[in-house]
């Protein structure tokens, strides 16, 4: 992690090195644009609940903001991988900018009730799910490689920059013109995102493979989730850590209102303070991450959210309470930019929607799970003792480091470019026939036995991952030295696929394993159709579907 962070320093790359590049500028700036109006209808909503509700629907308020990231985040994530990520984020935030038009006209009317303003927030937030793993894909097709990690914080830290003044603009806006106008401001914030997404000169990615369907794509992408083990444990790591830190943006309302005695500027206030201390976090992630890397910050941010909930909870003053949030505010920051950023880091190109929708889901199911058990429990012990409870439960999520510890990683994973030979084919099938095996023949020395087993046990995972399953390994017992390595596909065309989606580290395990292989035979490779009766011709009347011949790719 030093020798990286030098590297840094050596290219002259800095925190805000991505802003240089002007599509990736025009967009950030947008979507901040769009998150301030989100926010300002937050602190609406939130506010209104207040007044016409009680505890637990207003903490349900960020549940329904939220809920639809935790719903759509996978077939969202499947879709940006799928289509052409420009076109799929403009089609969302159009939608969003639809409900928003909708909320504004119902609170125009007076038709808001608890349940219609929850659904209306649930709408709005739905085109913002579906928009979000697109967006966050984009990212690596805006700036050099080299700089993913400072423009993935800078895009998480776009957020926090709007929920500094965004928050506190719409308090003033709700004390002084009501909640419709904070909603109508809304719905106008989305333009400048789609103006800058039409404007947006994207190169599309060629592919020599036709792309996946959707339930398959979600298939693939959980499945490259659940077998890479320092995504699994991150994902994992937060939706526990969002759970349990949900208490305090969800029951902040409530700390204006009763424990401060306040009204919607005062919220406004405590979410800004928030949001400044969440873009100060910017300015320390970095330093902390090379320092102490990622599992030692996330548990110094945990320890400094739960502190924030007990000083929170007895506090009764304004000015120390924004103090307050400012740590609490850079350290919330802290813990899920380190996991996105660890996500992405970790994953290639052709998962990274799905990668990046997973990581949501699990951020956002943790807030919107945890928003209603602390509604309840503010509801019916108090607000004081759920921020207690809240701050014994991080403060106890330390243990977790032993059971789910994050992995750290400086440089994005990238796919071996490298083409690989053709399959030899005299079979006449379609990308559509399966499943396929395929087996690999090696000969090992007896005294590598031990150390090709265990390569191989890692090449289990890389073929899963992938795209592969049934996977299994044997040893010839009249010939030791013989070894076979099998694993099956659906279809040809995942076979092909699962071929063009090795990374550069994919690869060195292959090379191991031929380093390994002795005789100067190469490493023998058959490939099987599981099911041949589509093959064969059983008249000779009958047309064979394999005379339309097949275009060898991959």
């Amino acid at each position: 992690m030093a020798e990286a962070s030098d590297n840094n320093k050596n290219h002259g790359i800095g925190t805000f090195s991505p802003l240089k590049h002007a599509s990736f500028r025009n967009m950030w700036v947008s979507n901040t644009v769009t998150n301030a109006g989100g926010l300002i209808q937050s602190v609406a909503a939130a506010w209104i609940m207040t007044s016409i509700s009680t505890a637990d629907h207003v903490a349900l308020v960020q549940s329904a903001t939220f809920l639809p990231m935790a719903l759509f985040a996978l077939p969202a994530g499947a879709i940006a991988d799928i289509y052409d990520r420009r076109k799929v984020q403009m089609l969302f935030f159009f939608l969003s900018l639809l409900a928003a038009v909708i909320m504004t006209l119902v609170s125009l009317f007076g038709l808001i009730t608890p349940w219609v303003l929850l659904g209306l927030c649930f709408l709005v937030g739905t085109g913002t799910a579906l928009a979000a793993p697109a967006r966050g894909a984009s990212i690596a097709e805006q700036v050099p490689k080299v700089l993913l990690s400072q423009a993935v914080a800078l895009n998480n830290i776009s957020f926090n920059i709007a929920r500094s003044v965004g928050p506190a603009i719409g308090g003033l806006i709700v004390v002084a013109f009501g909640v419709t106008a904070a909603f109508a401001i809304n719905a106008i914030s989305f333009l400048p995102m789609l103006e800058s997404l039409r404007r947006w000169k994207r190169v599309p990615e060629t592919s020599r493979l036709p792309p996946e369907k959707l339930l398959r794509s979600i298939n693939s992408g959980v499945r490259y989730v659940l077998n890479m083990q320092p995504v699994r444990r991150a994902v994992g790591r937060a939706f526990i850590l969002c759970l349990l830190g949900a208490a305090l943006p969800a029951l902040m309302p409530l700390i204006a209102r009763d424990l401060l005695v306040g009204n919607a500027s005062t919220f406004g206030l405590l979410l800004g303070a928030f949001g400044i201390g969440a873009v100060c976090g910017i300015f320390v992630l970095h330093p902390m991450r090379t320092k102490i890397g990622n599992e030692n910050t996330l548990r110094v941010c945990c320890l400094a959210i739960a502190a924030s909930l007990v000083a929170l909870a007895y506090s009764r003053s304004l000015v120390l309470d924004l103090m307050i949030l400012l740590f609490a505010g850079m350290a919330w920051m802290m813990v899920t930019t380190t996991i996105s950023v660890l996500v992405q880091l970790f994953v290639p190109r052709w998962v990274m929607g799905r990668a990046i929708a997973t990581c949501n889901a699990s951020l956002t199911l943790g807030v919107v799970i945890g928003s209603w058990l602390w509604g309840i429990v503010a509801r019916d012990y108090g607000l004081v003792l759920a921020f207690e409870a809240a701050a014994v439960g991080l403060t106890l999520s330390l243990i977790l480091g032993y059971f789910l510890p994050v992995a750290d990683r400086s440089e994005s994973t990238e796919l071996d470019e490298q083409l690989h030979e053709d399959p030899d084919v005299k079979l006449g099938i379609s990308g559509r026939s399966g499943p396929v095996s395929i087996e690999l023949h090696y000969r090992i020395p007896e005294d590598k036995a031990r150390d090709f087993y265990h390569l191989m046990r890692q090449q289990q995972k890389v073929r899963t991952r992938n795209g592969a399953y049934a996977w299994s390994i044997s040893r010839d017992i009249a010939d030791p030295e013989h070894w076979s390595e099998r694993f099956s596909c659906p279809t040809w065309h995942d076979y092909l696929r699962l071929r063009i989606r090795r990374t550069i580290e994919d690869s060195e395990l292959h090379r191991q394993a031929t380093t390994m292989h002795m005789g100067i035979e190469p490493i023998k490779v058959l490939r099987w159709l599981d099911r041949p009766a589509g093959s064969v011709r059983w008249r000779d009347d009958a047309p064979d579907r394999g005379d339309e011949g097949l275009h060898i790719q991959g």
